[in-house]
């Protein structure tokens, strides 16, 4: 469902992207070509600054944003998830938020108020909240990132880790196709 935030702004999605019918698009949201929404995603830039300014969320060419996954932000800020990035099943992703390029947000983790910068890993059931994650740094399954957490005990991404985002990519890109050349069937 596509539909108009309060303050009347209606999202722009590029003609080649993909969004399942059962998805929902709220407001002030740009989503770039060759992207795939899933099933049951909500992205909504709703809410506003006391001075009634809302900021974008902005989901960047060839992305894939996956099955109930949940975009928003606090008081208008924005999110910006990057080009060739995953978002996996029902991750939420609460602004303000950056996520750079063929980055990886695996299931169920949750990032708030942070920067999570190109070629970043983050792994299922994660808490990236209040920091800044430099370029390729790995975020292992249920790890806590906050403000305090020296980032010098996380590690690199690796190879077989970096494989892995480039083909969930590469296949939701599939999707993106597929799924449009059937859209008129359903």
């Amino acid at each position: 469902m596509i539909r108009k935030n309060p303050r009347g702004d209606l999202p722009q999605i590029h003609p080649s992207a993909f969004v399942d019918p059962t998805a929902i698009l709220c407001g002030l949201v740009v989503v770039e070509e060759n992207v795939f929404i899933g099933p049951y995603v909500v992205i909504r830039a709703d809410e506003m600054d006391a001075n009634g300014h809302i900021d974008p969320i902005i989901i960047g060419a060839h992305s894939n944003i996956q099955d109930g996954v949940v975009i928003h932000s606090k008081s208008g800020a924005k999110v910006t998830i990057g080009q060739h990035t995953s978002i996996a099943h029902r991750a939420i992703v609460h602004g303000p938020c950056t996520v750079g390029n063929s980055v990886f947000i695996g299931f169920n983790s949750v990032l708030f108020n942070c920067v999570v910068e190109d070629g970043c890993v983050v792994r299922y059931n994660a808490v990236v909240d209040g920091c800044h994650l430099p370029a390729n740094f790995y975020v292992a399954s249920t790890e806590r990132i906050g403000p305090d957490t020296d980032l010098s005990g996380l590690g690199q991404v690796s190879a077989a880790a970096s494989d892995f985002s480039e083909d969930v990519a590469r296949t939701n890109n599939e999707l993106v196709r597929g799924y449009k050349n059937i859209q008129n069937e359903f």
